[in-house]
């Protein structure tokens, strides 16, 4: 198996990655051919996959306009992935030129290449660390350098949680979080669902298991265990939805999503699939 020149040392090219298939679901070229076979595994039960996560990165443009809107210019994106055209710092800084992001991933490749894009940019930053320890996350230098946690964060957990299974008590790893941001803070959460995808859930599992398979368990949770996710904040209205419709292009007065000139983004919420899951906003009181 050829290693292409942008793999960073050490990185095993044999072992699939979720950043990496996320990446290639959305037409990015950060992907190895064991990424993309597990892709294309997951999306013969479910087809519909890239218009999923076209829909989940149309909603976290426009809960990062929102946020902005809202006053709050600080950033935290943990689960962050690899960078693809229109990242929380773009988007944030077409609103606010100002904005701080730090962004947090554990997957290296990630990690690599948020650092070769964010060279020489002093208002943002990468951390490699783990959602299942906040405290480390929030101990980083990059964060105490960044982000003023005594003023309004807006902390992104994006299509991520889903990968944290109850055994690794991922409430408490948001709450742990919570607790260390602001009065005005947001949490802005995305988190797949059998809810919504217009598949029999037994069909759908297919899916589930292509990931169980590759060691990262992709756990679908109900929209009311979603929502406890959201527990000591208040959330935003329309509430925990679909992700298409949390305030779509317009409604909260923003751009739409298509101006950032993504393609990735057109015409997504006009398939079904991107009813899957749900999306949300809530603030700390």
């Amino acid at each position: 198996m050829e290693r292409p020149a942008w793999a960073p040392p050490g990185i095993d090219i044999s072992v699939p990655s979720v950043s990496r298939i996320y990446d290639y679901y959305l037409g990015g070229s950060h992907n190895f051919e064991v990424d993309r076979q597990a892709a294309r595994r997951a999306m013969e039960f479910m087809p519909g996959l890239p218009k999923i996560m076209q829909a989940n990165r149309a909603f976290m443009r426009r809960a990062v306009r929102y946020a902005v809107d809202q006053g709050v210019t600080q950033f935290l994106d943990i689960g962050s992935g690899i960078p693809t055209f229109g990242n929380v710092h773009e988007i944030a800084r077409a609103a606010s030129p100002e904005a701080r992001v730090v962004y947090v991933d554990h997957d290296p490749v990630a990690v690599a290449h948020s650092r070769a894009v964010l060279t020489g940019d002093d208002h943002a930053d990468i951390v490699a660390a783990d959602l299942r320890k906040p405290q480390e996350i929030l101990a980083a230098p990059e964060v105490g350098r960044l982000l003023d946690l005594g003023r309004p964060v807006a902390l992104l957990l994006v299509a991520v949680l889903h990968f944290l299974e109850d055994a690794d008590d991922p409430y408490a790893a948001v709450a742990g979080l919570r607790d260390a941001l602001a009065p005005g803070s947001l949490l802005i959460l995305t988190h797949a669902s059998y809810e919504g995808i217009p598949l029999t859930e037994e069909v759908a599992a297919g899916t589930v298991g292509v990931y169980r398979d590759i060691r990262n368990p992709l756990v679908m949770r109900s929209g009311a265990e979603i929502t406890r996710f959201f527990d000591g904040f208040e959330l935003v209205e329309p509430g925990v939805v679909a992700m298409p419709n949390w305030k779509p292009d317009g409604a909260d007065g923003s751009a739409a999503a298509a101006a950032d000139g993504d393609p990735a983004d057109s015409g997504a919420a006009e398939d079904p699939y991107a009813f899957s899951g749900f999306g949300g906003v809530g603030r700390k009181a």
